[in-house]
C-alpha cells in the first residue's frame, strides 16, 4: 500500500511501525503518523482504574490485573504490545490516563501548559511519539498557520514588564522559562487531530534536526471525559 501525505505536506501516512520509526522527516513532513483501525474497548481500561488526581500513570502489571470483557481484553493487548515495540525501539513509553493536566496560571497572557501549541525541545536528536487509545485526540498545527509568541509585539512587551534583568539577557530568559516553545495559531489557521488508535511521531527542536519542529497541543477535555494516552 502506497504511503500518503497530508495535504499541506506536514504529514506523512505509513502503515506499520517499522516504517514510523525509520523514515526520516524532510522538507515540509516533520509528523509521521501510523494510520490503523484498533478493536477493543479502550474505554472499558480507562472505568476500570481509579483516579484520584488529574492524571495516573498505567503500568503493563496494571493491565494485567484487570479482568475485562472480550474486547477489553483486545485493547489491553494492543496497549501492551503497542508499549513492548516501542521499548524495543529504545524508547520509555508512559501510558496515561488524564482527567486533565494542570494549567499554568502564571501569566495569565502567556499560558506555557500543554493546552498551548508548543514544540518539544532535547539537547539530543530524539522525537515525541504519542497514541490517544481514548478521549479528545492530540492536534498538531501547520507551522505556516502559527507564529512564535515571543514574536508578537503585545505579547513581547508583557514580557518585558516582568523581565527585571539586563537588556542582553532577555532572550537567555525567555528560553530558560520555556517562553520560546509556545504559539499562536493565526485566526484562519486549521489544526490537524491526530486522530485515535494512530501513533504519531513528531519532530522536536534539537541540535541535529533537519526540519521545524511539529506544533502540537493537548486537546481540551471532552466534558470531563479522561484521555487515555501514550506518550514518549
Amino acid at each position: 500500500m502506497p504511503y500518503t501525505t497530508h495535504p499541506n505536506h506536514q504529514i506523512q501516512y505509513v502503515h506499520n511501525f517499522q516504517d514510523l520509526v525509520a523514515i526520516p522527516f524532510q522538507g515540509d513532513t516533520n509528523a509521521i503518523c501510523w494510520s490503523r483501525e484498533l478493536m477493543g474497548d479502550f474505554g472499558e481500561i480507562v472505568n476500570s482504574i481509579e483516579i484520584d488526581d488529574n492524571m495516573v500513570e498505567v503500568h503493563p502489571d496494571d493491565l494485567l490485573e484487570l479482568v475485562l470483557s472480550d474486547q477489553g481484553q483486545l485493547a489491553r493487548d494492543i496497549l501492551l504490545n503497542d508499549m513492548k515495540l516501542l521499548e524495543a525501539h529504545g524508547a520509555s513509553p508512559s501510558l496515561n490516563i488524564i482527567h486533565h493536566y494542570e494549567r499554568d496560571d502564571s501569566y495569565p497572557f502567556f499560558p506555557t501548559d500543554v493546552y498551548s501549541f508548543h514544540v518539544d525541545r532535547a539537547p539530543i536528536a530524539t522525537d515525541t511519539i504519542l497514541c490517544t487509545y481514548f478521549g479528545a485526540c492530540s492536534e498538531i498545527l501547520p507551522n505556516a498557520q502559527g507564529k512564535q509568541k515571543i514574536l508578537i509585539p503585545e505579547i513581547r512587551d508583557e514580557l518585558k514588564k516582568i523581565y527585571d534583568g539586563a537588556d542582553e539577557d532577555f532572550e537567555s530568559f525567555l528560553i530558560e522559562n520555556f517562553f520560546d516553545l509556545h504559539y499562536q495559531a493565526n485566526p484562519d489557521a486549521q489544526p490537524i487531530k491526530l486522530g485515535l488508535g494512530h501513533i504519531g511521531r513528531l519532530a522536536i527542536d534539537h541540535p541535529e534536526s533537519k526540519v521545524l519542529p511539529c506544533l502540537h497541543r493537548a486537546p481540551k477535555e471532552m466534558n470531563g471525559q479522561k484521555r487515555l494516552l501514550l506518550i514518549c
